[in-house]
């Protein structure tokens, strides 16, 4: 199974998304901003895999500081978290990481030692990527009661698996559950425009552990249910707002649509640090606009004239109308949503 990132030797190792499935190149982030260009530029992605890597990025910078003392440092700490939120703000699991290592500051005294903050920002960059492999396994596991049946035809959208994530996957966690528990018969995967994230990304590690699948443009994706048999759909989540409506990759929408047409059930997985209950509904979600020449170019080719205007939302919102279930590390959320998060949320509070 692939990771996203290693964090050794005082480097942060992130392999460049943008070159597989043909290339395994890995990028070394020596800064802050290493890291912070690194997520702007797609070379790490998936929103649980870009907060690890902010948290790592903070202990880079730390690292690199003339400061002696936490009274020194704490001003250019809070400017280099507002540096890292800036670089994808739709990803609710970056800026609830950034929330949670603010508050942990709060902690320090004015006289700490430069080392022990460096410290107390490694242990948490560290708990939070074992973190989200065990959440991940554990949605995986949930995963497997959506449905019933021994051999599930899954369609999937974007790429949510360990590359996404620090390891395992939310939705393509679920996935390889299926397949551990040998009820998976087959994975449909939309090739996700513009970026190609499911033919580049999820096809990659499919293939790599084995599980049998077909790539579809996501155009197609309503005449694969029309006209072959599609058991559910399982999605990641970039945000869960607090009545159930649901950011991701553009495109999940329409997929939810074409779904519910087809009475297929579906899904969103996703851990608790992609729900932002703060939020009340799915309008209200800030959507990252992404460059025109995503969309007119491909590989550095053109694909359309010269001057076209292009609009690239990076993300679009689903109704919660539109979605079953949403599948966490603590079970599976169903209709009425409103009530199932805030009883989520409640539960769990620490």
């Amino acid at each position: 199974m692939f990771t996203a990132m290693k964090f050794e030797d005082n480097v942060l190792r992130l392999i460049d998304q943008r070159y597989l499935p043909h290339k395994e190149v890995w990028v070394v982030a020596k800064s802050l901003n290493d890291v912070a260009e690194a997520i702007e530029n797609m070379t790490v992605r998936g929103a649980p895999a870009i907060a690890t890597a902010a948290a790592y990025a903070l202990v880079l910078d730390v690292k690199e500081s003339k400061e002696k003392n936490w009274k020194g440092y704490k001003e250019k700490f809070f400017k280099n978290c507002d540096r890292l939120y800036a670089t994808r703000p739709t990803a609710v699991n970056l800026s609830n990481a950034l929330i949670e290592i603010k508050n942990k500051s709060a902690l320090f005294s004015i006289d700490s030692d430069i080392s022990f903050v460096e410290g107390q920002l490694l242990v948490f960059a560290k708990n939070l990527e074992q973190k989200d492999i065990d959440t991940c396994k554990s949605i995986g596991f949930h995963g497997t009661f959506a449905e019933t049946g021994k051999a599930l035809r899954v369609m999937t959208h974007c790429n949510t698996g360990s590359l996404a994530t620090a390891g395992y996957g939310t939705a393509l966690g679920v996935i390889r559950s299926l397949h551990v528990d040998k009820r998976l018969e087959h994975v449909y995967v939309d090739e996700t425009r513009p970026y190609l994230q499911g033919s580049r990304l999820t096809a990659f590690e499919l293939q790599s552990e084995g599980i049998p699948y077909s790539i579809q443009t996501d155009s197609a994706a309503a005449y694969i249910m029309q006209n072959e048999r599609v058991d559910m759909v399982v999605v990641g989540a970039d945000r869960v707002v607090a009545n159930g409506d649901t950011a991701n990759k553009v495109g999940t929408y329409s997929l939810a649509i074409v779904a519910k047409y087809h009475n297929v059930p579906f899904y969103v997985a996703a851990p608790l640090s992609s729900f932002d209950i703060d939020t009340p509904s799915g309008n209200l979600i800030h959507i990252e606009m992404r460059s025109p020449l995503e969309v007119t170019q491909h590989a550095g080719q053109a694909v359309a004239p010269a001057g076209s205007i292009a609009k690239n939302p990076s993300f679009d919102v689903t109704p919660s109308q539109l979605i079953s279930g949403i599948i966490t590390e603590y079970g599976i959320l169903r209709p009425p949503f409103t009530e199932s998060i805030h009883k989520l949320i409640k539960e769990n509070k620490k």
